[in-house]
């Protein structure tokens, strides 16, 4: 064990190649995905992604707030994404931070670039994704249940949107980072994706990678992020055969 200031530095991966948490590089973390969790929004997802658990709302079409946002051929999207201050170990002041604001414009232009926003002009879409419990890959969670939530509500999209983080780990590319190997890992990497034509809406890092290890993270996501995709169809499949809230893809 080595120590960086007063924190110890964890073994992110064993001899054998098993990460803190027993898997593979490749693997996923268990996920558990809700659709139409809540009556009062037009449509709703709950996600337990490994020890994440993510709840999103939609509301609209509707009338656009503040009305000077309006546009006179498209709806607009709006995304408030907030981690509830109780959602983290350490003590986290409530409302919205900076982090927050940039992860709800970047998740707000991933689903506008998906959404037939042309057919809803001057009205606004509006996206809530409320972190309950955090435990690294909060704003792909958030994106994971937000799509689910915008098919719940029947909004047309040109797919469903899936995303994962990739990261680097003890020299590794890795796929879907928990906290430890977030904390502790060289670089992170998430990502969303439209599965059919394999086209990024979403992809920021932190950290260094090489060229190669770029081009393997981007790989690994697309298998991740397809993974995904089948667990995000199971969700609404179960909601609409069961009529009421499915019980997701458990895994």
């Amino acid at each position: 064990m080595g120590s960086v200031g007063a924190k110890e530095v964890p073994v992110l991966l064993s001899p054998d190649g098993k990460r803190i948490d027993g898997r593979k590089l490749d693997e996923l973390r268990s996920m558990r995905i809700v659709a139409g969790a809540l009556h009062q929004a037009d449509g709703s997802a709950f996600v337990e992604w490994g020890a994440n658990k993510v709840m999103a709302a939609v509301y609209g079409p509707r009338e656009v707030h503040p009305r000077h946002l309006q546009q006179n051929n498209k709806a607009i999207v709006q995304c408030k994404y907030n981690m509830a201050a109780f959602s983290v170990d350490e003590r986290k002041r409530p409302g919205l931070d900076r982090r927050s604001q940039e992860i709800s414009k970047v998740i707000a232009e991933a689903f506008e670039s998906v959404i037939f926003v042309e057919e809803f002009p001057r009205t606004s879409i509006d996206i809530y994704i409320e972190v309950l419990q955090a435990n690294a890959g909060t704003r792909c969670a958030g994106v994971v249940a937000a799509s689910v939530a915008l098919a719940d509500a029947g909004i047309p999209m040109v797919d469903l949107l899936p995303a994962v983080a990739v990261g680097k780990v003890a020299g590794k590319i890795a796929l879907d980072l928990k906290k430890e190997e977030d904390n502790f890992g060289e670089a992170d990497l998430p990502m969303a994706l439209v599965p059919q034509s394999g086209r990024l809406v979403l992809l920021q890092m932190e950290g260094h990678m090489t060229g190669p290890e770029l081009s393997e993270s981007l790989d690994l996501g697309v298998v991740g992020c397809r993974a995904i995709y089948e667990k995000m169809k199971q969700a609404l499949r179960d909601r609409y055969q069961l009529g009421g809230p499915s019980e997701g893809a458990a895994q």
